[in-house]
């Protein structure tokens, strides 16, 4: 179907790619995975013809029809919101605009190329294309008074909905996506995952959301050492293998029959599981090939986040009565009563990101609440990750001088403690030189939890904290929190994040809060409450 030989990506003098070769077969979900700086975007765009390699091809079966997710907010704001989904099947919309031509200026001359265009139109599909595109559209979220609306008009969420419509439109034989889930809500995930897990064509997905990985890929292809390697399965049983392959390899004294056992038990566990997967008949043919040795020593890192608190908080958390707020765009939230026990974790959510965000806020002692009020136990220490941090980074501290403001003993503020704590985090030898100015959105978020593991919080406050963070870094601070004893409010559209680190769940509707004890997918899947979110957000 597609495949790449000998190709080679080099800049100056670092390689990206050497000589790989591989291959993408129809029916399978790649899931390209690598590090920070492996190619995972620039292997997207050489795949996609956007980019040129150093050397080698890529080959597309002829006749075989590819389609990109585009990240080009901008590219098509000339058009309605319907035409730019068309555009995605090229050849169809091609013809359709020459049929549109051909009807104006209707003559005897033109009849016999309106009649063989007629045919291929209605071969593909062509009269329903405008019904097809307009349901493609309501699935995520694009209602039907906003399809004959201009590109230009629609917002920046919006108008990934619509260039995702467009990618998925048509049936392609290919379909590549970076980042598919970037700015879409749960639902329109869980929409997206059915869609992908159902699609009988070849996908190739970078993503950094490992519920959706696990969802929808058959295949995960790892970046590493400049090459590509295809294993079978989805991202948690690739991630645990690798864990399971390297403890093995350590284990010099333990013995071939007791690793073999291990690895028996391991397959046949991840078999279990896989048979409830969405795609079971693909899945189980895969697992039946799965062979643990296969996976490669990987030159990833993940950094050490862990969380201490100084104290154990008292059973006095946090007590919200009445809180309201607003910005200049109107009501934010409003009538907001809480109280949060000890041992806490909540998942705050709700479809306006602006409102969980002007929450935390007022909680930080940062912005005023219309009305209402709030009142931290006595006991109680708060840190807080907002999810715009840069105001943190507009200076030219180094890394050890930026972190050296957060130290609270002598130990703390020596260069050698410093560095070695960065060093943890990802930042070693001379990167923690660099100055705050320069870093990455991922390199700052490191930095803002390097700063409250310092800090040693009882209560942690986190919204949307894995935007801008690789996989690596993501599941370290999953795991970190869950293994955390205190309280932690915290809002992501990471769904793995939700369903393994909440034990409650807060949604912030335009008409109140609703409150529930429960794990994420229990809450979003009771039908009681999907029936009451509904009102909420009427």
């Amino acid at each position: 179907m597609l495949s790449v030989s000998n190709l080679s990506v080099q800049f100056g003098k670092r390689v990206l790619f050497d000589e790989v070769n591989t291959s993408f077969t129809q029916g399978n979900c790649y899931g390209i995975i690598g590090a920070n700086g492996a190619g995972k975007s620039t292997f997207l765009k050489i795949l996609s013809g956007i980019q040129e390699p150093s050397s080698g091809h890529v080959y597309l079966e002829p006749g075989k029809r590819m389609s990109v997710l585009t990240q080009d907010h901008y590219a098509y704001d000339e058009y309605p919101v319907l035409e730019t989904v068309l555009m995605g099947n090229n050849v169809l919309y091609g013809i359709k605009k020459e049929l549109d031509k051909l009807y104006e200026d209707y003559s005897d001359e033109n009849a016999d190329r309106i009649g063989e265009l007629q045919v291929q139109f209605e071969e593909m599909d062509g009269w329903n294309a405008d019904a097809n595109a307009a349901a493609m559209l309501s699935n995520l979220g694009i209602k039907e008074d906003m399809h004959y609306t201009m590109m230009s008009d629609l917002d920046g969420k919006q108008k990934v909905r619509v260039l995702l419509a467009k990618a998925l439109f048509g049936n392609p034989d290919v379909l590549i996506m970076d980042e598919p889930t970037n700015d879409l809500d749960f639902e329109t995930i869980s929409w997206l995952e059915n869609f992908l897990a159902n699609f009988e064509n070849t996908v190739i997905v970078v993503s950094h959301d490992r519920h959706f990985l696990d969802a929808v890929c058959t295949h995960i292809s790892d970046i590493d050492f400049g090459k590509i390697n295809h294993y079978s399965g989805n991202y948690t049983f690739w991630y645990e293998s690798s864990q399971l392959a390297a403890r093995q390899r350590s284990q010099q004294n333990k013995k071939a029959e007791e690793k073999a056992k291990e690895l028996k038990e391991f397959i046949a566990r991840f078999s279990a599981n896989a048979s409830k997967a969405k795609q079971t008949t693909s899945r189980k043919k895969m697992l039946e090939k799965l062979n643990v040795e296969d996976i490669k020593p990987s030159s990833r890192r993940y950094p050490a986040i862990i969380f201490d608190r100084d104290r154990e908080a008292g059973d006095q958390i946090l007590n919200i009565e009445g809180l309201s707020a607003s910005n200049d765009e109107g009501l934010l939230f409003k009538g907001i009563d809480l109280n949060l026990n000890k041992g806490d974790k909540v998942a705050i959510i709700s479809k306006n990101s602006k409102a969980t965000s002007a929450f935390y806020e007022v909680l930080a002692g940062n912005l005023k609440a219309d009305s209402g009020e709030y009142q931290w136990g006595i006991t109680t220490t708060q840190s807080y990750l907002p999810s715009d941090n840069s105001q943190y980074f507009d200076n030219d501290d180094t890394l050890v001088e930026w972190l050296r403001q957060w130290a609270t003993t002598e130990e703390e503020k020596e260069d050698v403690y410093l560095r070695g704590f960065l060093g943890r985090m990802i930042f070693s030898g001379e990167e923690a030189l660099k100055t705050a100015r320069v870093l990455s959105g991922g390199e700052k978020v490191r930095c803002m939890l390097s700063k409250m593991m310092m800090t040693r919080a009882n209560v942690l406050m986190i919204d949307e904290p894995t935007n801008h963070l690789d996989l690596e870094s993501i599941t370290a601070f999953n795991n970190s929190l869950k293994n955390f004893k205190g309280t932690v409010l915290f809002t992501t559209h990471d769904h793995e994040f939700c369903q393994t680190v909440a034990n409650r769940i807060v949604e912030i509707t335009p008409n109140g809060v609703i409150d529930k004890y429960s794990t994420f997918d229990d809450y979003m899947n009771d039908p009681k409450i999907k029936e009451q979110r509904e009102k909420m957000y009427a």
